[in-house]
């Protein structure tokens, strides 16, 4: 299936492909074994494929050891990095072998091992879909909500915010933690100033659920010209701003994401009335009203709303 291309391995999850060579010996060591393994889950798409929904850590090392490929995308090309076992506890004559190396009688074993195939039957309620995801996604490398969503509400404003992402500007003026460079934060934080720009009356506290409402209702929006253009002016503005360096407060080191998703959409207000947005007086990090809603009980009502006017406050000219 993978090499007809019968099953999707997503390729918004294929830099998920987290596990190092140990746990993947360790998953082939298991079916050489003979030990349980647990099921993949996958769900039906409309044209009849199956798309993996928890499984693809398995999946791919299975692919990886056997040197098939996948036909979807360039990173799931095993076939010329093969995988050799390594750190074997229990099958230690293993160690540095590959499947071409195995006795025949072994690799046969291996090839008629089974992995169980749980199929889910939906295919058309996404919300339904992201909470079989976030409930299935329980293995040894977890996948973050906006990961999820980029598996869910595929599209063209999926492929917007994935691509607004790595503008230089907006990656020059955010600092994260190692962690979350790779974890899709930096996608969550485009669709939260999309979203908080354009919805913020409907922002009810319950931040998953709000974005995926709203990444939902634009999942196959195709006019979205406007919005990669004001998103360009909105970091090329604050990266002028903070002479093209990380946006810190004091005492930090690392972008307070809450008081910066403020400012992205402070700036973006500003610029959709029509108006310039001002460079602030020097130490507008510090602002007590903006460093306050967005280090406090920032999930409600009340704070959400007041980060954001302070934001757009401080930017007005």
């Amino acid at each position: 299936m993978a090499e007809e291309g019968e099953i999707r391995i997503a390729p918004e999850f294929q830099r998920q492909f987290r596990w190092n060579d140990d746990l993947q010996s360790a998953l082939i060591e298991s079916f050489l074994l003979g030990l349980p393994v647990p099921p993949i889950f996958v769900a039906t798409n409309l044209d009849g494929t199956w798309e993996v929904v928890d499984g693809l850590q398995r999946i791919c090392t299975v692919l990886r050891y056997l040197g098939i490929d996948a036909q979807e995308s360039e990173d799931l090309k095993f076939a010329d990095r093969p995988l050799r076992l390594q750190a074997l506890s229990t099958l230690e004559v293993f160690n540095a072998t590959g499947f071409i190396d195995l006795p025949r009688p072994v690799r046969l074993m291996f090839e008629r091992r089974y992995l169980r195939v749980q199929v889910l039957s939906d295919k058309s309620d996404l919300d339904v879909r992201f909470e079989l995801f976030r409930r299935l996604n329980v293995g040894a490398v977890a996948l973050t909500p906006q990961e999820i969503r980029g598996c869910v509400y595929r599209g063209p404003f999926n492929t917007m915010v994935a691509d607004l992402s790595r503008d230089k500007n907006f990656r020059d003026t955010v600092k994260l933690q190692q962690q979350n460079q790779s974890n899709a934060t930096f996608e969550e934080i485009v669709l939260k100033f999309f979203a908080y720009l354009n919805s913020a009356d409907a922002y009810d506290g319950k931040v998953t659920q709000f974005l995926n409402s709203y990444m939902g209702e634009r999942a196959a929006d195709t006019d979205l010209a406007d919005d990669r253009e004001l998103f360009t002016k909105v970091v090329a503005h604050l990266a002028k701003v903070t002479d093209g360096k990380p946006f810190l407060r004091s005492r930090t080191n690392i972008t307070p994401v809450n008081q910066l998703e403020a400012v992205l959409v402070g700036i973006g207000r500003v610029l959709r009335s029509g108006a310039e947005p001002v460079t602030p007086r020097p130490g507008w990090q510090d602002d007590p009203a903006l460093v306050q809603a967005s280090t406090k009980g920032t999930n409600t009502r009340t704070t959400f709303h007041a980060r954001l006017d302070r934001a757009e406050q401080i930017f007005q000219p």
